[in-house]
């Protein structure tokens, strides 16, 4: 039975989508997030939210729903977790670069509020400066590397962000591993370290375990 190492703890439904398909399972929080204090702008016109915990640091700040007019979102699943706290998203993209450039094409004479964590690519904020498109960036969470040593090898390991391969790779070779990623900026991170990586489809945790499934069938 092959086994795979998820550097993020999986939702139930997740884990069996991986134990159905005779896949077995080790997991671990390869970083940590924490909430930073940050002072919520009286008037917010237009936001930019890259991850889930923006907007979860976000709505958990005494504010009113409708202090934002439009959203502007990385990720389907960050989509979602805005609908739910009564945001109206304008537009989402798969990739942070995707949604700059959208930026940029149709919302040059705009202004931004750039809600991101400590660690965050740097694709938005650069493109907005060099087409000289106003934003503001508010810190609101803080990612940190959670290492964690392994004495063995695994068939694949997943990783769900550049932190992730960062915290990792720290302590332990990925070796002949799959390195299966969820996105192409992982994926970059990744490819610094081994030459054996998987993309999944999309960029979500269900698309990685697909990937998982199809990419061990050959063990």
């Amino acid at each position: 039975m092959p086994t795979v190492l998820s550097t993020k703890n999986l939702k139930e439904n997740q884990r069996s989508l991986m134990l159905n398909a005779g896949i077995a399972l080790v997991e671990y929080n390869a970083i940590k997030i924490e909430y930073a204090p940050f002072e919520v702008p009286t008037r917010i016109e237009n936001a930019i939210f890259t991850s889930q915990n923006a907007v979860k640091a976000f709505s958990l700040t005494d504010v009113r729903s409708s202090v934002i007019k439009n959203c502007f979102c990385v990720g389907e699943k960050t989509k979602q977790l805005l609908k739910e706290n009564d945001q109206n998203v304008v537009e989402t993209a798969e990739y942070a670069s995707e949604l700059a450039d959208y930026l940029v094409k149709n919302h040059k004479k705009d202004s931004f509020h750039f809600f991101c964590g400590n660690i965050r690519s740097d694709e938005i904020p650069s493109k907005l400066k060099e087409n000289n498109i106003n934003f503001e960036e508010i810190e609101v969470y803080k990612t940190t590397l959670s290492p964690k040593k392994f004495e063995r090898q695994f068939d694949a390991v997943l990783f769900f962000s550049p932190s992730g391969v960062r915290s990792f790779v720290s302590e332990n070779k990925i070796n002949n591993s799959k390195a299966i990623c969820i996105g192409s900026t992982t994926a970059t991170e990744a490819k610094k370290h081994t030459e054996n990586v998987v993309i999944a489809n999309a960029t979500t945790v269900e698309s990685v375990i697909a990937k998982v499934v199809n990419s061990l069938k050959i063990l």
